[in-house]
């Protein structure tokens, strides 16, 4: 009784209206998705009546009642997206040998996924213009260890390619961005040949898994690009569109009034299998958007402004809905930008309802015969101008557009905002303050210190605030038009002027798909961009995954003489210390115009509106100012140059595929034939002792694995970039009889628990307070003895001994990474007692059986005089419930209570099942 029909009955769709409540009016349009997807998917089992009136009752029931969605689709990217298919490729397994039909493990819901991580910048162009060769430049006779042309050659497969011989970066010929593109592209391919094939395997064993191959896009471009719709059409019925995916940065595609976030992978599996996802009913926050946005300020300073403006009102866990006549002001690429960071802040999305620009937005894109008079229909759609159609909110927090000025973020956390114009006086104060979030603790007297090393057979000096790695990546927050065209157009400017980027800075332009780059070459800034070294080094996630090419030698040298704090400038999201090179202590996340520029002044310690970038040839000064593009010169060139084209080429390019792919090989079996062999895919553990009754879950005489403090982060957690070589992962590929250039990195081999597991916790940057100083080592208590945190685990699990791991305040903050779970439990952590826990982070430790137990407020393991070397025993009841208190008993005697966080019932029966994938292969048995 609640379907109605357009187009003359031809289309049905389940109207709320017909539910006759005039609360469905006032609800926020977030809400109104999830109520359509209840109503809609409502069986009596996953969904029930209760779960839709709870919905419709959001106003009385928000914070309180647990609800289910099934979104439209799952969206999976190949780092997190292989572990899923892995696991459900084992699932089969596990089902076909208790006699089941391995056909029943296979994705209910559509599911998309997209091979972009794999990237790696082996070779980028360097024109002479920038300098003389860094090593012999005679071919054959390299010394550099990354150079196919170094004695004793490289892999043959590599020497193989088309015969054609690979030119090493180090090389002084000349190579086009195109060029560029395609070795690295060639190297991508040769390197995960294995995987591959897995993922070729999974396009034809499962049902509604649609592989995108590389080199086509970075995954949320083209979630934007080409996979996203406003409704979805199926079986003769059209609902909202709407997403989940296996990062947390899949938020941005609410920008365009898809509701979407990200998952961990295992909550991904579930979905794939048929499972809604279990939400308590959230808050929603209106945001509402007033004022006019500045000329010179882009979407990078608004997101900016807004992630600082929330994370500090405290909306964790909540939706965010923007309404207000300042929305109407931004564009489609700016409220996808805009809607990207709300995992900074913490919110669960951010959320741009459907308007007239969004409508005219996806008319570029796919013809759209029904969507408006349903999204109509079903009051989905908004006029921001009237106020009359407000809904009501958990609370409303303003923000005035005209407030914004340019910003970065940095030097370590992207929270932390500086103003352009303060840059260069926040940076003397980053040197003055102790080690910390903004601190280095740089001596009086050494802050001066300039140290000349020799490049390209010219003499160079760096300094504190030295810029050694500048990267313009246009995925994510970076995936708006106008700011990559805004960095386009100041680098013509920057050339016309005279100005260049110093030979020795490792710059790179990593477009988050081909689109980017034909708008960029279309409107005419791409060779300028060249002229200045940011050259296209191909397509997918490269410098903010730590997948930088080494730097040069002699900077290297140069930083380490001077223990100077030299700076990465990038334009991503990810820049914590460490992760884009070792050596690089200080990195700032910027627009790429910004990028740009600091790139030419060469140091972060410059006040763009006193000082000038650089001199003329004749030595006229230039300043920002004088090359910045104004806001109507850059939406002149959008309009003639993007719009008409991009979706078109997409198109064309995701139909025509690539050569190598088309001729991957794979079987054709309903079971994945496993190469015992391969180091990149293999059958992980998780189903080896699958009973049909779950075994009891209490923790008796635990020892702590690990002794943390505050902040520890899923990149402290998780392995990525790449493979140190005195790891235990390094150990473990050593074995299997691999040089350190076939390593690849963490992310390629997320397909091996072997590797993700020795990796986990592996860190050059973890705080373990056993240990008293940075890196991936830890206390085997019983021996005394300091170990590779792998080997110690290890060792506990070859004498049964359970682990636990104490830590502080917000344990797990940062991006969706399943690995951050999945590692820890085959390395036998049972439960984290912490302070607190990122929300994200603690529902992936329940889907893997792993407790989240948090101290009493006020209490922590100081606190409670914990040493971290007692043995730890965790009682269970037989009925546990979500929020139960425990008590912690200790070897020394001791008792305190802890707060275990299962936000519902189905959390608890996951965890009393060891687990979501456990869970899910008992109900097949």
């Amino acid at each position: 009784h609640l379907i109605d029909t357009l187009k003359d009955g031809q289309i049905k769709f389940f109207n709320p209206y017909k539910l006759n409540d005039p609360r469905y009016d006032k609800l926020p349009l977030s809400i109104r998705v999830l109520l359509e997807a209840a109503i809609r998917n409502c069986d009596g089992f996953y969904t029930k009546q209760e779960d839709v009136r709870n919905i419709l009752h959001w106003q009385q029931e928000q914070n309180k009642a647990e609800v289910p969605f099934s979104p439209a689709r799952v969206l999976l990217q190949d780092f997190t997206g292989i572990p899923a298919m892995v696991d459900l490729a084992a699932m089969r397994d596990a089902v076909a040998k208790h006699g089941v039909d391995p056909s029943l493990v296979n994705p209910k819901c559509p599911t998309d996924l997209i091979v972009d991580h794999s990237l790696q910048i082996d070779y980028s162009k360097w024109p002479p213009s920038r300098g003389g060769a860094q090593c012999g430049g005679q071919r054959g006779s390299c010394s550099k260890a990354a150079c196919s042309d170094s004695p004793g050659g490289s892999p043959a497969s590599v020497q193989q390619i088309e015969n054609t011989p690979l030119l090493c970066p180090f090389h002084l010929q000349p190579v086009s961005e195109v060029e560029t593109a395609l070795r690295n592209q060639e190297m991508e391919l040769i390197r995960n040949k294995e995987r591959l094939q897995f993922f070729k395997w999974c396009s034809k064993a499962f049902k509604n898994v649609n592989v995108v191959p590389p080199d086509v896009g970075a995954v949320h471009q083209l979630n934007l690009e080409y996979l996203s719709r406003v409704v979805q059409v199926s079986d003769g019925f059209i609902y909202p569109d709407s997403v989940v995916g296996t990062d947390s940065h899949t938020t941005m595609i609410n920008g365009l009034g898809i509701l979407g976030w990200g998952v961990g992978g295992i909550e991904s599996e579930a979905i794939m299998l048929g499972q809604p996802i279990s939400l308590t009913l959230p808050q929603v926050v209106g945001c509402k958007l007033v004022g006019s946005i500045n000329p010179l300020t882009t979407s990078i300073d608004i997101v900016l402004g807004i992630t600082k403006h929330l994370r500090q009102a405290g909306i964790a866990g909540k939706f965010v809905e923007f309404f207000g006549p300042g929305v109407s002001q931004l564009s489609v690429p700016d409220r996808t930008t805009i809607a990207n960071m709300c995992p900074e802040y913490n919110a669960t999305v951010s959320f741009f309802p459907v308007d007239q620009v969004t409508l005219k937005h996806f008319k570029k894109t796919s013809e759209l015969v029904t969507a408006s008079s349903y999204m109509k229909a079903v009051k989905l759609f908004r006029s921001y101008d009237d106020p009359s159609e407000d809904p009501q909110y958990s609370e409303v927090i303003e923000f005035n557009l005209s407030s914004m000025v340019p910003y970065v973020s940095g030097p370590k956390r992207p929270q932390d905002r500086v103003a352009v114009s303060s840059m260069k006086e926040d940076f003397q104060s980053c040197l003055d303050e102790k080690v910390g979030f903004k601190g280095f603790h740089i001596a009086k007297e050494k802050q001066e210190i300039r140290v000349p090393f020799l490049h390209g057979g010219q003499e160079y000096q760096l300094s504190h605030g030295s810029v050694v790695i500048a990267a313009v990546i246009s995925c994510t927050n970076n995936c708006n038009p106008s700011v990559m065209l805004t960095a386009g157009l100041l680098a013509r400017k920057a050339v016309e002027a005279g100005l260049l980027v110093k030979p020795y800075i490792r710059t790179s332009l990593a477009p988050g798909s081909g689109m980017v780059t034909h708008y960029l070459n279309a409107s005419g800034v791409l060779p300028y961009f060249n002229k200045l070294g940011f050259e296209v080094i191909g397509y997918g996630c490269a410098t903010c995954v730590g997948n930088t090419a080494p730097l040069p030698e002699a900077v290297v040298d140069a930083i380490k003489q001077g223990d100077l704090v030299a700076c990465g400038v990038l334009s991503g999201n990810r820049h914590f210390e460490g992760r884009l090179c070792d050596c690089v202590r200080a990195n700032y996340l910027a627009s790429p115009p910004l990028v740009v520029a600091y790139a030419i002044a060469g140091t972060v310690g410059v006040d763009f509106e006193k000082e000038p970038l650089g001199l003329t040839s004749d030595g006229k000064e230039v300043y920002l100012r004088d090359i910045w593009p104004s806001r109507e010169e850059v939406q002149q060139i959008e309009e003639d140059t993007v719009f008409s084209s991009i979706f078109k080429d997409l198109r064309g390019r995701m139909e025509k595929g690539n050569t190598f792919w088309k001729n991957v090989e794979c079987s054709d079996s309903l079971l994945f034939p496993w190469d015992h062999k391969s180091t990149y895919i293999r059958s992980p553990s998780f189903f080896s002792k699958l009973v049909k009754v779950p075994p009891p879950q209490s923790i008796e005489n635990a020892h702590a694995l690990l002794f943390l403090g505050d902040k520890v982060t899923t990149d402290h957690i998780s392995p990525a970039g790449s493979i140190a070589r005195v790891s235990a992962a390094a150990k473990y590929l050593m074995s299997k009889r691999l040089t350190p250039r076939e390593f690849n990195s963490y992310g390629a081999r997320r397909g091996n628990d072997a590797v993700m597991t020795r990796g986990t916790f592996a860190s050059i940057k973890l705080q373990n307070r056993f240990i008293g100083k940075p890196g991936p080592k830890t206390l085997h208590i019983p021996s005394g003895q300091t170990l590779d945190v792998f080997e110690a685990a290890d060792r506990y699990q070859r004498d049964g001994i359970p682990l636990i791991i104490l830590a502080g305040k917000d344990y797990g903050s940062g991006n969706s990474r399943d690995w951050v779970a999945k590692g820890p439990y085959l390395l036998g952590v049972r439960a984290v007692i912490a302070e607190s826990f990122e929300k994200l982070h603690r529902n992936q430790l329940v889907g893997m059986g792993i407790m989240p137990l948090q101290f009493l407020s006020g209490q922590n393991a100081d606190s409670l005089e914990l040493s971290g070397k007692e043995r730890f025993s965790i009682t269970l009841p037989e009925s546990l419930s979500p929020g139960q208190e425990l008590t912690v008993k200790t070897s020394q005697g001791k008792s305190f209570s802890v707060t275990a966080l299962f936000d519902s019932d189905t959390d608890v029966i996951l965890f009393q099942h060891g687990g979501l994938l456990r869970y899910v292969a008992r109900t097949l048995l």
